[in-house]
């Protein structure tokens, strides 16, 4: 056991887990008043849900011995394994390797919660993460992150047998989450009043912070799945902090080109868009890579939230262009972009004298999700919309989901607080 490694996984594996609560918040800030405390419920119950999944079954399906290349065995359920410790050069215990690829999992599983904001019930939607991590995520993980040699002898044919790269989940998590919230949004069909009425964000300045702590969370969540404090570490960190300052700068001057003003909530979604475009390439590019796919996620990703109105879904948080569209952008752009100079373990793209073959790989393992994700969340959705019921009553979506579903307000109002609120806004006058 390498006592640095392991307390630098730790360390990551910590920053990754604040990132749901700051998506609570991302979340929460962007929806209606009515709404918000179910909206960060789902989030927050994500760490529930997926933590028991995942010690009970989950991470060994994905890391424990696989079978075709498809799914991993039972052989670390209940991570009893104490005493073990991963294989490679990077002397982490199987215990902590395990703690922090759940993280990766119940994030991106709160990720879902954004295409249903405003009209999903809370427990069909707990139900369908539990049904979804073990069907949908799990296998997707053993796919791309399962390596041979490290957990298990044999691991998945994303990346042992079609050698696709993806250094922190752009395909499990990124494409993962936005084909399964298309599905997500199909399913339970668009918010009533939408797209005719203004369902404008609540709380801007929770929005910041919520997108404050998923930057600082997501520096773990990069530079930490280098499972070793090194140089590669290193330059996944200084890649995930260029890729999304350069997608804040593209987003909002296209923004103001389009609209004739940047706006705070289109900066906190250019950082997301930005941080997940670089998530796959963060250990398999250099700062001009990373400078190139931040620039093209700020742009391509807030033209797909403009592209949602014409199609037609309602993705109430554009779960699909942010982390869909920008995992996509990054996987493809690792075709032309890698280089093998910043890591041995990579591969040198189309720009870097590689050829068009590493660009065919990333194509055949986008595909690949997003067909296996949206259909299998299709019809697991489906599923428990037709045994239990998925989405709330007209009453409750127009009156507001919080009092219906959790018996509480975010915001309490009270004849006293009126008479306060009234009293200022008269002597300003």
């Amino acid at each position: 056991m390498d006592s640095g490694n392991t307390a630098y996984v730790l360390g990551c594996a910590a920053l990754v887990m604040l990132m749901t609560p700051g998506l609570a918040f991302f979340y929460g800030g962007m929806v209606r008043a009515r709404s918000v405390l179910n909206m960060m419920m789902m989030c927050i119950v994500c760490l529930g849900v997926v933590g028991l999944v995942w010690v009970l079954g989950g991470f060994s399906l994905a890391f424990g011995d696989s079978t075709a290349g498809l799914i991993g065995n039972l052989d670390h359920a209940g991570l009893r394994d104490a005493g073990a410790v991963v294989g490679g050069e990077t002397g982490i215990p199987l215990q902590v390797f395990a703690m922090f690829q759940l993280m990766f999992a119940v994030i991106t599983a709160a990720l879902l919660s954004g295409a249903v904001a405003d009209r999903a019930r809370f427990w069909p939607f707990a139900l369908f993460i539990a049904l979804w991590t073990v069907f949908v995520y799990v296998p997707l993980a053993h796919w791309i992150f399962a390596f041979d040699g490290y957990v298990a002898e044999a691991g998945g044919w994303m990346a042992n047998t079609l050698g696709a790269l993806d250094f922190a989940g752009g395909t499990a998590v990124e494409i993962n989450s936005g084909a399964s919230a298309l599905a997500l949004a199909l399913v339970l069909g668009a918010r009533r009043g939408w797209p005719q009425q203004p369902m404008r964000p609540h709380n801007l300045p929770a929005v910041l912070l919520g997108a404050g702590l998923l930057w600082f969370g997501w520096f773990g969540f990069n530079a930490g799945s280098a499972l070793a404090a090194g140089a590669v570490a290193g330059n996944a960190f200084v890649t995930t902090m260029t890729a999304s300052a350069a997608a804040v700068l593209s987003w909002l001057a296209l923004e103001h080109r389009l609209d004739g003003r940047p706006t705070s909530l289109g900066a906190a979604s250019a950082a997301i868009a930005g941080l997940v475009g670089i998530t796959p390439a963060c250990g398999f590019v250099d700062t001009y890579g990373a400078l190139v796919i931040g620039l093209l996620a700020g742009v391509v990703c807030q033209l797909a939230i403009r592209l949602k109105y014409r199609l037609g879904y309602d993705d109430s948080l554009d779960v699909v262009a942010i982390h869909g569209v920008g995992g996509l952008v990054g996987m493809l752009m690792l075709g032309l972009v890698a280089t093998s100079a910043v890591n041995e373990a990579g591969a040198d793209g189309l720009f870097y004298g590689g050829g068009f073959a590493q660009l065919g790989k990333q194509a055949v393992a986008v595909l690949a999700t997003m067909a296996f994700a949206f259909t299998m969340s299709f019809l697991l959705a489906w599923l428990v919309r037709a045994t239990v019921g998925f989405r709330v009553d007209a009453e409750v979506e127009a009156e507001g989901i919080d009092e219906a579903e959790h018996a509480e307000t975010a915001y309490d109002f009270t004849p006293l607080t009126t008479t306060a609120r009234s009293l200022t806004e008269g002597t300003s006058r």
